[in-house]
């Protein structure tokens, strides 16, 4: 039998997707203002379903950094319905508690005064409380204990998973939260109802105790990494008036600091229906999820005000901009580019022109780790936010070889996309495999189901139909022209790391993956380590789900998670 080549395969698949045959949405919109999205696929039990709240990081102000990464935690606290012994005490108590520890705040603000004066040391240090600052800090540990026992933990969890449920989690980022689930389908309405429980009678318990759950997790994955502290450094000194300038997970004093009466606002105006899109991938009756959405979402009102977008631009760079490190890693170079945000018509220039230098075939790998011999491994990427975007560029030196001779051969290679004009073929085949990519990432129900939300919050579900041919319709011009347009040297910033100290002995679970993959891994190893049972399944069922869909070149870092993952839960299980 006459074999037919990728080439013609991915050709296919291209017209598939860029074609006539599009991804069949039938959308609903509620009077509220809330948007449902589904697409019946027949033969598959469960259902893949979610929602999308158009809120990130980028959305908040200097003082409540950090508050839409809390809000994914607070969401699974449970309702007046689900999740206590007796809603009254607890609502009583919860109230309470405000009280204590605004007279807590009170405390700690003079601390900060007689700091700033330098009166005192460290505003943090015990030996400069009160009297009456102790007496506080005693009362409030003994109030939340008693909120734990008015409390019936993982109650939200439990239901879900009792009903045959599976994979419940959540995601924050710098423009969207993004809640999901996997429900068999003639649980349906349970979803549906437990969902708008949670958005129209949330209760938000534990709220003081969980802002120290997400400090820790900023810990783990900022402040115990070997370059997580310098990551966020060039992260600021990158955006110089951008709210991307600041962490997703917030800046340490704002976690602090945030108020209970700060979060209810924001949650108002955010997670108000007219700031949501739900959507539902799976074997459904459309009509009947139609009828549940009008019952249960659409008993949500409608918020006190529309959420305005982002104001504040970023500033034009006009001077190139540098940082050292030192670190216990590898010797790396970062180089970043200002450029445009997602769905710009160069956005897609610029993501073929990564494409062009990435993978084992791409112009990177071949030219500074297979010929130069520079790099253990190179990257590029072109991120297209909602307001504002970046292109990258990576590269790890090989041993006896400097961070500096890195970024010259990364220099160079741009230069060449500068100067000469891409070969049809080498265009053809970049575009091809994103063809092949965008056709893998439609067979799964939740990765579908992700993808529509995802671009919901942004430029519309449609985006997932039309963008292809946007794609397709780059030419070699259009790439030659973007990278003269964006990468000039006063528009760039980059940080070389050094290595601190030796890392030691290399792991025999590592073997196989970039140096990236490691790092990127070994940062997962420490959050993992600290997972309750119920995220450690969640993640699995994550994992599961998405392998197939994932490419190929990931699939060994997949296999170390799913490992790291399967470790957590005997070690957890042993010590019961």
């Amino acid at each position: 039998m006459k074999r037919i080549s990728f080439c013609v395969v991915a050709i296919l698949l291209c017209a598939h997707i860029a074609g006539a045959q599009k991804v069949p949405v039938q959308e609903v919109v509620l009077d509220n203002g809330m948007k449902v999205l589904m697409v019946q696929r027949k033969g598959d039990p469960n259902v893949a379903v979610g929602w999308v709240a158009r809120v990130g990081s980028v959305n908040e102000r200097p003082g409540i950094t950090g508050l839409s990464h809390l809000f994914e935690h607070m969401m699974f606290k449970g309702t007046r319905a689900i999740g206590t012994k007796d809603i009254a005490a607890n609502l009583s108590h919860i109230a309470e508690m405000d009280r204590v520890r605004a007279e807590l705040q009170r405390e700690q603000r003079e601390l900060m005064r007689r700091q700033r004066l330098g009166e005192i040391s460290d505003a943090k240090d015990a030996q400069y409380r009160t009297a009456r600052h102790q007496q506080l800090l005693v009362r409030f540990d003994e109030m939340t204990k008693r909120e734990r026992e008015l409390m019936i933990k993982d109650e939200f969890d439990r239901i879900y998973t009792t009903a045959g449920a599976s994979g419940m989690n959540a995601g924050t980022s710098h423009d969207f939260t993004v809640y999901f689930i996997n429900v068999p389908a003639n649980k349906l309405e349970l979803w549906f109802w437990m969902e708008s429980d949670r958005l129209l009678n949330p209760v938000f318990r534990e709220f003081y105790a969980e802002r120290d759950v997400v400090y820790e997790e900023r810990r783990l994955r900022t402040e115990s990494t070997p370059t997580g502290k310098f990551d966020e450094m060039f992260e600021s000194m990158f955006w110089q008036s951008s709210p991307y300038g600041w962490p997703v997970v917030g800046w340490p004093s704002d976690l602090d600091g945030i108020t209970r009466e700060e979060a209810l606002e924001y949650f108002a105006v955010n997670y108000a229906p007219n700031n949501l899109t739900a959507c539902l991938v799976g074997d459904f009756d459309p009509a009947h999820a139609t009828e549940l959405a009008k019952q249960y979402f659409g008993r949500l009102p409608r918020g006190p005000r529309e959420p305005e977008p982002v104001r504040t631009q970023e500033m034009k760079q006009l001077a190139e901009k540098r940082m050292v490190a030192y670190a216990e890693t590898n010797p790396q170079v970062r180089v970043r580019y200002h450029t445009i945000p997602d769905g710009h018509k160069d956005d897609f220039a610029l993501n073929i022109l990564a494409d062009l230098l990435n993978g084992r075939t791409g112009r990177l790998y071949k030219s500074l780790v297979e010929q130069q011999s520079v790099a253990n491994s190179a990257g590029a990427s072109q991120d297209g936010r909602k307001y504002e975007g970046l292109f990258e560029l990576t590269g790890v030196s090989k041993p006896g070889r400097t961070p500096e001779e890195v970024e010259q051969a990364l220099t160079k290679e741009i230069e060449r996309l500068k100067q000469e004009t891409v070969g049809e073929q080498e265009l053809q085949k970049v575009k091809n495999q994103n063809a092949a990519g965008d056709f893998r990432r439609l067979q799964s129900n939740f990765a579908l189901m992700v993808q529509l939300l995802l671009r919901d919050a942004n430029r519309g579900w449609e985006t997932l139909n039309t963008d292809p041919a946007r794609v397709q319709a780059v030419t070699a011009e259009d790439v030659k022209r973007v990278a003269n347009a964006y990468f000039t040297p006063e528009n760039r910033t980059v940080a070389i790391y050094y290595t601190k100290k030796s890392a030691g002995a290399d792991d025999p679970l590592m073997t196989g993956l970039d140096d990236q993959e490691k790092t990127q891994v070994g940062q997962m190893r420490g959050a993992i380590a600290q997972m309750p049972v119920e995220k450690v399944k969640a993640m699995m069922g994550q994992i599961e789900q998405q392998g197939a869909s994932a490419p190929a070149d990931k699939q060994d870092m997949m296999k170390v998670i799913k490992k790291l993952l399967e470790d957590r839960l005997k070690q957890i299980e042993g010590a019961k």
